[in-house]
């Protein structure tokens, strides 16, 4: 019987939520894990995945921190088989009272991050590695007052499209997975009114898991046809607009 190829996953904004969700799963399943992110790094998975599990501390939008990263992740396991760029920062506000400095910080941590990211990876992903880009609905509709935030992810789809296409001649696949309302620490700012109103437009009418989420994740990471897609898990929510073809 073939063994199952050991996957070495470098997973941005992973001490928490989505990211760290997709750690574990990653982990349980056998594979080596770099969990990477500015802050607190997640100790309690580290110390469950000692010989798997690797936890760095970088901040994405800094081109030069994310080089010196991945060199020193392939220098220790070789090459980058996953990537999932989750790592995302929001900071709201109607046009008339969004500052520059909070526009360009969702910008160079959602977007120019996720570029540094692959960018740094580039020279280690082989024959069949995947990246997976994490979005959001507001990428594809608007919500006033999160215009930096929409901007952020509805870039990071184009991103995923022109990148599939670049880098399908060496058999990489980049998708994008599109997560609902997740209840995380970056959802915990909203009022419960803000909470129960965006419920109310889910059709499974619930919030979604970061478990769920990180499911899908590890499925599309699985797929070898599968490159330049967009993939809600959402409850439905995409559904009730429609998604872009």
């Amino acid at each position: 019987m073939n063994q199952k190829k050991q996957r070495v996953w470098l997973i941005t904004g992973a001490s928490r939520g989505i990211g760290l969700a997709a750690a574990r799963r990653a982990l349980a399943a056998g594979d080596k894990v770099v969990i990477v992110s500015r802050g607190i790094c997640a100790d309690v998975v580290i110390s469950e995945y000692p010989e798997t599990c690797l936890a760095l501390q970088a901040d994405v939008s800094d081109a030069a921190q994310m080089q010196q990263l991945v060199s020193q992740v392939a220098e220790q396991w070789g090459a980058v088989d996953v990537i999932v760029n989750n790592a995302g920062q929001h900071r709201g506000g109607r046009i008339g009272k969004l500052e520059e400095d909070d526009w360009q910080a969702v910008l160079a941590t959602n977007l120019t991050g996720a570029m540094n990211t692959i960018k740094a990876c580039d020279p280690h992903m082989g024959e069949a590695a995947s990246i997976i880009n994490v979005g959001a609905v507001v990428g594809f509709r608007g919500f006033p007052g999160d215009s930096a935030y929409a901007a952020s992810k509805s870039g990071l789809a184009g991103l995923t499209r022109a990148l599939s296409i670049e880098y399908a001649r060496k058999g990489i696949t980049v998708n994008l997975v599109i997560p609902g309302l997740v209840l995380t620490e970056m959802t915990a700012g909203l009022s419960d009114k803000a909470l129960q109103s965006m419920c109310g437009m889910i059709p499974l009418q619930r919030y979604g898991e970061a478990d769920e989420i990180a499911e899908v994740i590890e499925w599309v990471s699985q797929s070898r046809y599968m490159t330049g897609a967009f993939v809600p898990v959402d409850g439905g929510l995409m559904s009730t607009f429609g998604l872009p073809s």
